[in-house]
């Protein structure tokens, strides 16, 4: 099987289409896709990219972790948060099925570890604490998760509604879902580095933890290939910004023992379609 690990789709579900095409097309069926989250919101077709990539997990394995966008959704569909100006989630939230929707998404996972080749990895969609193992990491997400995706929606608005700087599992969801930077000391900020951050893969990097990390999220830093990491969120939806947007995919090798080693060109840029907003 190849892994095809997808960067931020956000509603660009032509872009999507065309991708998953390409790939019937070079692997017919002997493919698995990767989404590292935020398939929905800012661009125009949510629903349209959510029902393929349901279609996906369900007939093919397929693996879309949470990311933030889908949190906001989440959170918007409890009557914690309000749509904003850039929200395009209207669609979902009007549709006739919303509340299946709504249930699908809160049981999707916070993070899926596996191996490629002799390296084991974590997708999530933006960060890990710079301290975290494998296996804390794994553990951390999947409590997270509980809390999310229980039998009673209930439970997962209230836990949705707790503040994170009082809740340690609340602040992990959105250390996983939102982080950019960090301080040395691992606190993290959603915002780009300044003078007192730095990204939080910087840090993570320096703990030399002996697994790799693919992720999204961070569009303004782009396609990001580095030793033991693959940042794949290249601002599709944000094509015209003052910058060519992309859908990207990561392709390892399926026979290489050591896929994250450099260099590494096995990347898929799809070119975004149109300009998607204008402010």
């Amino acid at each position: 099987m190849q892994p095809i690990f997808v960067g931020d789709v956000q509603g660009c579900a032509d872009e999507l289409d065309h991708l998953v095409d390409r790939a019937r097309g070079e692997f017919g069926d002997r493919f698995e896709l990767w989404l590292v989250g935020d398939l929905i919101n800012r661009g125009p077709g949510n629903l349209r990219a959510l029902r393929r990539v349901r279609d996906l997990v369900e007939e093919r394995g397929a693996r879309y972790v949470l990311g933030n966008h889908e949190v906001a959704l989440l959170r918007t569909a409890a009557g914690l948060r309000s749509l904003g100006p850039r929200d395009t989630l209207g669609d979902v939230l009007s549709a006739p099925d919303a509340d299946e929707w709504i249930e699908w998404i809160r049981r999707r996972p916070l993070a899926v570890v596996g191996a490629l080749g002799e390296h084991p990895f974590a997708m999530v969609h933006a960060a890990a604490h710079p301290d975290w193992s494998l296996a804390e990491l794994a553990t951390r997400a999947h409590r997270v998760s509980a809390h999310l995706g229980g039998d009673d929606r209930a439970d997962s608005e209230r836990f949705l509604a707790l503040d994170p700087e009082l809740d340690p599992e609340r602040d992990d969801l959105d250390r996983l879902t939102r982080c950019r930077s960090v301080t040395m000391s691992g606190r993290w900020t959603q915002e780009p580095p300044e003078d007192d951050t730095r990204p939080w893969h910087e840090e993570w990097a320096r703990r030399d933890h002996g697994y790799g990390i693919v992720y999204g999220h961070w569009s303004l830093q782009g396609l990001h290939v580095a030793p033991w990491l693959r940042g794949l969120d290249t601002g599709c939806v944000h094509h015209g910004r003052g910058r060519d947007g992309m859908l990207t995919a990561w392709l390892p090798d399926p026979e290489s023992k050591t896929p994250f080693d450099l260099p590494d060109d096995h990347i898929w840029q799809i070119p975004a379609a149109r300009v998607y907003y204008d402010f």
